[in-house]
């Protein structure tokens, strides 16, 4: 199994780098993403699938935390875990929302914006103050890390900001 999702996601990557270049939409399968997205909404998150979604939830007052999320293997074993394992703490983020890469392109394009000067990247997470970038996690900080690193990471921030 492990060699199929190996496969899988080295097909999705080879896809989104060839295409990028040629400005082509890549649309997952709903029934694909579903239980990725609903990883992070049957915790509390937010989808949010328009740039207006995007313009009101980082209009908002208090803090956000936006999951850029992703079909990547290390949005499954790293950041999606990560970000919940992050929720188990005193200080949490006001708000909680996510955007699917590959997905709600508008969305994602939005939120990136946001997140200058730091290029796009997914899975990634912002964390938002009154509107202002406050702290951000790329993908390199990410990849290669056990879920527990990245929620003690985002609880750092959160008990700084939030």
């Amino acid at each position: 199994m492990s060699e199929i999702l190996a496969n899988f996601n080295q097909l999705i990557e080879y896809l989104c780098s060839s295409t990028n270049n040629l400005n082509i939409k890549i649309m997952y399968p709903p029934e694909l993403v579903k239980p990725m997205r609903e990883e992070l909404t049957n915790i509390g998150f937010t989808e949010l699938h328009t740039q207006q979604n995007v313009t009101d939830a980082l209009s908002k007052e208090g803090t956000t935390l936006v999951v850029v999320n992703s079909v990547c293997g290390c949005a499954a074993a790293n950041a999606r875990p990560g970000a919940r394992m992050s929720l188990q703490n005193d200080s949490k983020p006001d708000h909680l929302v996510t955007v699917f890469a590959g997905v709600d392109r508008d969305a994602v394009d939005a939120a990136r914006a946001q997140m200058v000067p730091f290029p796009p990247s997914s899975p990634s997470m912002a964390l938002f103050k009154n509107g202002e970038l406050v702290h951000m996690l790329e993908r390199h900080h990410i990849e290669g890390r056990h879920a527990d690193m990245i929620a003690e990471n985002l609880k750092g921030a959160f008990n700084e900001h939030c």
